[in-house]
């Protein structure tokens, strides 16, 4: 019998132990999750471009509509100099919004990974450390100049500097709690409405009458849902593409 705390959804089960050298990396259900939304993704991009056309077909549009709409991403926030990105930006996208998406299917006892901070911080922190190495690369140690903005006093920046870094060193994280608290707010919303669905739907003489209102309120939810788990993805393709491009063109 499914539990009415709607908590319950985000807890972590271990499918399969594996402990390495003292350490607990056991196969649980959000990783089976990862790793279907991996598959999901690899077919996807697969059958699409497994044939390409000229004039291109479903499979082929939709994979052709995700990858320009990462490019259009990278070329409005980075440009020109960020093309070379778009791979990365494009993966990020489609695989955050998958693990988005998956887990608003019913029935199937679907779990949400990106609803996890340790999921989404470690997405994160993979951008960060890539923002950092490109800008080491690209700038060498005149990339640390993102910390002194032009005109500066040596004075003033005894006060910007400090928050300059700070802040450079918080976006991980801030990144990383923006989709994490979206997603389990959201899935929080749809158990508790859906649960007043099935207890209203039958009280009493007339359930289609307590019942309809949680339920039309539930499917507008779980729209609203949908939405939230695109533009989640869209976000933080989006920060990942900004925080490229203080790395490429030290703005």
């Amino acid at each position: 019998m499914a539990s009415d705390n709607p908590m319950e959804q985000f807890a972590i089960r271990t499918l399969h132990p594996i402990v390495v050298q003292g350490y607990d990396v056991s196969f649980t259900n959000s990783s089976l999750w990862m790793v279907i939304a991996l598959a999901i993704v690899a077919i996807f991009l697969f059958v699409g471009t497994l044939r390409p056309q000229l004039v291109p077909g479903r499979w082929q549009a939709a994979v052709e509509t995700c990858y320009d709409f990462a490019r259009g991403i990278v070329d409005e926030n980075v440009g020109p100099g960020g093309r070379r990105y778009v791979p990365l930006i494009f993966s990020i996208f489609i695989f955050v919004l998958a693990l988005n998406l998956l887990g608003l299917i019913p029935w199937v006892s679907a779990f949400t990974p990106t609803s996890h901070v340790a999921v989404t911080l470690a997405l994160a922190l993979i951008v960060f450390l890539i923002v950092c190495l490109v800008g080491f690369i690209r700038h060498g140690l005149h990339f640390l100049t993102l910390f002194w903005p032009k005109g500066m006093s040596p004075v003033l920046a005894i006060v910007i500097m400090p928050i300059e870094v700070i802040s450079f060193l918080a976006r991980p994280f801030t990144l990383a709690i923006r989709l994490f608290a979206n997603m389990t707010a959201g899935h929080v919303l749809l158990k508790v409405f859906g649960t007043f669905v099935v207890a209203l739907g039958s009280f009493g003489a007339l359930p289609y009458v307590f019942g309809v209102v949680p339920l039309a309120v539930n499917v507008a939810l779980a729209a609203l849902e949908l939405l939230i788990a695109v533009i989640q993805a869209y976000v933080f393709a989006l920060l990942a593409s900004i925080y490229l491009n203080d790395a490429i063109n030290l703005h």
